[in-house]
């Protein structure tokens, strides 16, 4: 008789083949520009497509965020996503026409691109944590870890250790680094570290950052999308644990928090200063800052405009309070109950968005005014590559 570990194992392998098949019939068939041949992703559940899930152990049940209602709107059932569907980084594969970028640790077909980031990701190692007294909620595979897995376990294989194909590959991809630093903000703040504290963190997390364009430049990589934090300000699980009966605290608009977002408008601006330093020392390198923050403060400003008819700031999914918010109990759990209609809500589950707010936000980088440069004029000027010189070597 076969033992229950490898009864659970087999039902998850059925699983994971059966969110593969159907991703592959979700494909995306509209072009609007084709100029890269493939996607790498490095960051946290921001752009995670699965490697969490992955990489948790087999449970019944399993994690609230491979339950339902996550994955509940596009691929109708839980894909490993932080989200009700698509994130940021599907609806960028496609606007590109690329297939929807798997996660590294599904052992997938990697052709089309591949995804390092990881659910609760920090952009700094744990030794960093440990000696700050912060806890790390799940075992973490921080940027640097990302980033080692992509150098030494993926392109080896993938350019059968020929630099000149690995070259070629990663001149022919859009790399995407983040978003990627917010959970080293969130882990210590809603550990209770006081802003003044956590703002010492941000010129780390930034040299971390930097430090990971540098080598992937070193290794070939011509086009790097860097995306920004967004408004922490306005996430529905900072606005339950820092509620405040100090009027002045919120921004009258927005009803978001002021000292939280402008702590997020630090770690950006500090950011664009060092990839504008990275900019002139490597004029042929197109490097994109991807302004998530404005691009989302634009469905905070004016949430009906953009169809969001519950407003911006309470989750769709959760258990409760003025924000729908229980920092005790996920979305998917016990207590927890979900909306019936998540295109009308901003927020997913008090951290995460749903998927109409990362369509929205993912429309203003690829059509609007929130990436620099805009990503259509890298396009147009990488128009004149010899796209067969391109390619992988068979050899």
């Amino acid at each position: 008789m076969a033992s229950a570990a490898a009864t659970a194992s087999s039902k998850c392998k059925l699983y994971f083949v059966n969110i593969t098949i159907l991703i592959i019939l979700l494909l995306p068939n509209k072009q609007v520009f084709a100029c890269f041949k493939s996607i790498i992703s490095f960051g946290d559940s921001i752009a995670d497509t699965g490697n969490l899930l992955y990489l948790s152990p087999p449970s019944n049940p399993p994690p609230d965020f491979a339950s339902p209602p996550y994955g509940e709107t596009y691929f109708h059932l839980p894909t490993g996503r932080f989200s009700d569907g698509r994130l940021i980084i599907d609806f960028i594969a496609e606007e590109l026409a690329l297939p929807f970028t798997p996660p590294f640790h599904s052992g997938g077909n990697v052709s089309g691109g591949v995804n390092f980031a990881v659910g609760g990701a920090t952009a700094l190692p744990d030794p960093f944590f440990a000696k700050s007294g912060v806890q790390i909620p799940m075992a973490n595979v921080s940027l640097l870890n990302q980033f080692n897995l992509f150098k030494d376990m993926f392109l080896p294989t993938l350019c059968h250790k020929l630099p000149a194909d690995c070259e070629k590959y990663l001149e022919s991809s859009l790399v995407l680094v983040g978003e990627i630093g917010g959970n080293d903000y969130n882990d210590a703040l809603l550990q209770g570290k006081s802003v003044d504290v956590v703002r010492l963190f941000v010129p780390r997390v930034v040299k971390e950052i930097i430090f990971t364009i540098n080598e992937l430049i070193k290794l070939g990589a011509v086009t790097l999308m860097v995306a920004g934090n967004f408004p922490i300000g306005c996430s529905a699980a900072y606005l339950t644990y820092f509620q405040s009966s100090n009027e002045k605290d919120y921004d009258p608009q927005t009803g978001c928090l002021n000292w939280l977002n402008n702590f997020s408008q630090h770690h950006n601006k500090l950011l664009q200063s060092e990839l504008d330093l990275i900019r002139n020392q490597n004029p042929n390198v197109n490097l994109i800052y991807a302004d998530y923050y404005n691009a989302a403060m634009l469905i905070y400003r004016s949430p009906k405009n953009y169809g969001f008819t519950e407003g911006a700031l309470r989750a769709c999914c959760g258990a409760g309070g003025p924000y729908n918010v229980n920092l005790k109990v996920q979305c998917g759990g016990s207590g927890s109950h979900t909306c019936e209609d998540p295109s009308s809500y901003v927020s997913w589950d008090g951290v995460h968005l749903t998927e109409a707010a990362y369509k929205s936000i993912a429309t203003s980088l690829l059509r609007g005014s929130f990436t620099v440069p805009q990503l259509q004029s890298v396009c147009n000027s990488l128009s004149s590559i010899n796209t067969g010189a391109n390619s992988i070597s068979d050899n």
